[in-house]
């Protein structure tokens, strides 16, 4: 009985932080996607430089990349390269759950020959001390990769 009591007032402070940290995470997030709807980087400050993302699917750019500047060149780049507006997110809902943070939500943007890019995306976070650790993402890759081969890049 003691041992139970013992864990009991130890545990008490872990879980009495639950709701703080998932209120932390939900709002550094959601705070990081009302800067990309109007015109910011979702990823400064939120992306940990050793982020692992993973791209779930088929076709070139689905896999894991090991870190932030992997995931925004190989990943990030080819697509917003070649779109002519800004990926506006619509973001349907957040949802938080400790260190884990969950984004539904819609892009659009146009492409560099005039035509519509749309996808539907979910993105799960693990957080760690306010920045994103590990990611997975899950969009229609087959309209990705429709932008990347049909699209010149915007030259700078």
């Amino acid at each position: 009985m003691l041992h139970a009591g013992a864990f009991a007032v130890l545990a008490a402070p872990a879980l009495a932080d639950q709701p703080d940290t998932t209120a932390r995470n939900e709002a550094l997030v959601r705070a990081a996607f009302d800067r990309w709807a109007t015109g910011g980087s979702v990823f400064d400050g939120l992306l940990a430089p050793d982020v692992r993302w993973t791209i779930h699917g088929s076709g070139p750019v689905a896999g894991t990349y090991e870190s932030r500047d992997s995931f925004v060149e190989d990943a990030s780049v080819p697509l917003f390269s070649r779109l002519s507006s800004p990926l506006v997110p619509d973001v349907h809902a957040i949802w938080a759950v400790e260190d884990t943070v969950i984004v539904r939500f819609d892009g659009a943007a146009t492409t560099t020959s005039g035509a519509a890019y749309e996808n539907q995306f979910v993105w799960i976070f693990r957080m760690e001390h306010g920045q994103v650790v590990e990611a997975e993402a899950f969009l229609d890759l087959v309209a990705y990769q429709q932008v990347v081969e049909n699209n010149e890049p915007v030259t700078e």
